[in-house]
């Protein structure tokens, strides 16, 4: 932002700069294939973000309870989502911000070993928006290196902490290498970013708080944050996106979250969700990876 237009107000913005502001990242040509492999009426995307303790470390907090929510995600909510997956035979991406893995490496190796992926979520669960570049490349490039050491693989994909997007973090990607994001919103089905103007090489499998566990579940004390929805009635919703996904041929895409779905009343959720689906017949289960290769081609 210019130094003069820092002291308006967006009402006295002119053209070129609210233009500017809107055009830095953009949705590009869409991605919908024809069809999926062998025949799939629908993909499935599933996805957990493994935030853990950083949901407490990323504020500068230090609250007991909060960390041991968190370590709740790995010690009983991980195990819990891999049993499920493991169960009806399915794939999923696990987003996990570094210092998760670091915690918790032998759970990253577990994740890999059992033929899921692990995309690239952040250092510490840090806002990328509040970041200068400097600051925000060397934490993406960190992150992506620590992963790779930790799992012995290199992730192609990224979801930005809080999907808290950057007016550098698609650069950065680039720099990268990253075969696609998953942090934004606009639309149903994936497609291509724009970075101002010019196709960026980066396909977004895209997220919506509507598929998201957090936005119905998440308990916050302090905050007076209260969940009111039960498990049921989120399953309901679920399967509603899941169905309308099925009748056109579209994309699937869940994000949940290991320290939120993982408990007794709520991975049942999980795996009702994942028994209707099959219940239809003609869906591809795949990774963000597999399904960001596929439209992609």
């Amino acid at each position: 932002m210019s130094d003069d237009a820092a002291h308006l107000q967006p009402w006295q913005w002119s053209e070129d700069h609210w233009r500017k502001i809107v055009g830095q990242v953009r949705a590009g040509r869409p991605l919908k294939p024809k069809s999926w492999p062998n025949g799939a009426r629908c993909a499935v995307a599933l996805s957990f973000d493994s935030d853990h303790e950083t949901n407490e470390l990323r504020d500068g907090g230090k609250s007991i309870g909060r960390l041991a929510w968190g370590e709740f995600g790995t010690r009983v909510g991980v195990p819990r989502i891999l049993e499920t997956l493991a169960h009806h035979a399915v794939p999923a991406t696990f987003f996990v911000p570094a210092v998760s893995a670091m915690l918790h490496p032998e759970e990253q190796v577990r994740v890999i070993a059992e033929g899921h992926e692990i995309g690239i979520h952040g250092w510490i669960h840090e806002l990328n928006s509040v970041l200068p570049y400097e600051a925000e490349r060397d934490l993406m490039f960190r992150a992506a290196d620590m992963l790779e050491k930790i799992t012995g693989k290199r992730s192609v994909g990224m979801r930005t902490p809080s999907w808290d997007f950057s007016p550098n973090t698609l650069k950065i990607q680039q720099e990268l290498g990253l075969l696609y994001d998953s942090s934004l919103m606009a639309d149903d089905e994936c497609y291509e970013l724009l970075i101002e103007g010019a196709p960026s090489g980066i396909v977004e499998v895209p997220v919506e708080w509507i598929r998201d566990d957090g936005a119905y579940l998440t308990m916050h004390r302090m905050g007076s944050l209260r969940p009111y929805i039960t498990p049921r009635a989120v399953l309901e919703i679920f399967i509603q996106e899941f169905d309308a996904a099925f009748d056109q041929g579209g994309i699937f895409q869940l994000t949940c979250h290991p320290h939120i779905l993982g408990y007794r009343s709520r991975i049942w959720l999980l795996d009702e969700l994942i028994r209707h689906i099959k219940s239809r017949g003609g869906v591809w289960f795949a990774t963000h990876a597999e399904v960001a290769d596929y439209v992609k081609q």
